[in-house]
């Protein structure tokens, strides 16, 4: 048994006090953090249970956008009408993820630091740069099926698994943080990080900063939109490849605004500005869909085993695209997308 100290602050700024030693981790869902603890790969000295603060509402914005508590479970969030109607991409994502009674628990902070479910990562038996920085990676001419086709290095090439994060990658969102230094906000794009030569960090937070809140713009993306998530078992398994797209549609059918983001292909959500751009002013349809199909993958390489991601992400994005334009959203209950 390894020993830590326990506390349980009531506010978030005794929460932040007692989170900013190098060895705490914070607390909420723990639907992550304990079997992380269970397995023997984290190990923190200090466990601050943040589950007292006042971080459990979704709240409308001034702007005309809404505030993701960071404490309000990911149950909670997919079934808000507020998000069901006017972001329905994020409520399929999250929908589209882990099962029931994990949704229950789960909450949006802790959704975005989930750390990788790559194999190696788990095994402490096993190298791993991202657990233990130097062991080199297993990964690389191991077991690889699931792994990075983009944005991977020879240090990692472990995947992010979220559902959700890759539907608030596309919607643009914020994250709202605190620490030491006081409050901030990160867009999505800059929250999560790749590889590199420093694996072990999976995001840009600071030590001791804590999620507060997740902010949606305003712009509403409620008609032509998917969430699609290909995996080897419709139930309870984490994406292959997931798509998240939303498009925006003028009077005469031309795309004026688009956003894909891709999971299960990198160490974060994955989008390529210049993909999008190809799409703007276009009628939609399979030659400009294929051509931003493959310039969000440029680049991609495969290590053997999860070769077969880069054509499947193709195709992904393809279909995904396809179904946004008709406006007919990837029902997570169909069967075609196991």
């Amino acid at each position: 048994m390894i020993r830590f100290d326990y506390a349980r602050p009531a506010d978030v700024s005794e929460a932040v006090r007692a989170g900013s030693g190098e060895h705490a981790a914070f607390l909420a869902g723990g639907t992550n953090l304990v079997d992380l603890m269970k397995e023997n790969v984290a190990r923190p000295l200090q466990v601050v249970d943040i589950n007292r603060l006042p971080l459990t509402d979704i709240e409308a914005r001034e702007d005309g956008g809404l505030r993701l508590g960071a404490l309000v479970t990911n149950a909670a969030t997919a079934y808000d009408p507020r998000v069901q109607q006017r972001y329905p991409l994020l409520a399929s994502a999250i929908l589209a993820g882990a099962s029931p009674q994990l949704r229950n628990a789960a909450t949006n902070g802790g959704n975005l630091n989930q750390r990788t479910r790559c194999y190696y990562f788990y095994d402490v038996d096993t190298p791993c740069n991202k657990r233990n920085p130097g062991e080199g990676c297993g990964a690389i001419g191991g077991v690889n099926r699931i792994h990075a086709i983009l944005g991977a290095s020879d240090q990692c090439i472990a995947t992010h698994p979220s559902d959700m994060c890759v539907a608030l990658a596309a919607l643009e969102a914020h994250v709202q943080v605190t620490g030491p230094d006081g409050d901030r906000a990160i867009a999505f794009s800059d929250y999560h990080r790749l590889p590199g030569d420093e694996p072990w960090r999976d995001n840009t937070l600071r030590s001791g900063e804590l999620v507060t809140a997740i902010d949606l713009p305003a712009e509403n993306f409620s008609t032509h939109y998917t969430y699609l998530k290909l995996r080897d078992r419709l139930s309870y398994a984490f994406a292959l490849v997931s798509v998240a797209v939303t498009l925006r549609l003028s009077e005469d059918g031309r795309i004026e605004v688009a956003r894909i983001a891709l999971g299960g292909v990198a160490h974060k959500p994955w989008r390529v500005p210049a993909a999008e751009s190809l799409l703007q002013g276009e009628q939609p349809g399979e030659r400009v869909f294929q051509a931003a199909a493959h310039a969000i993958t440029e680049g991609a390489v495969g290590q053997g085993q999860n070769s077969f991601k880069i054509e499947l992400a193709r195709r992904a994005v393809v279909r995904a695209l396809g179904q946004a334009a008709a406006g007919t959203p990837q029902s997570q209950t169909d069967k075609r997308i196991a």
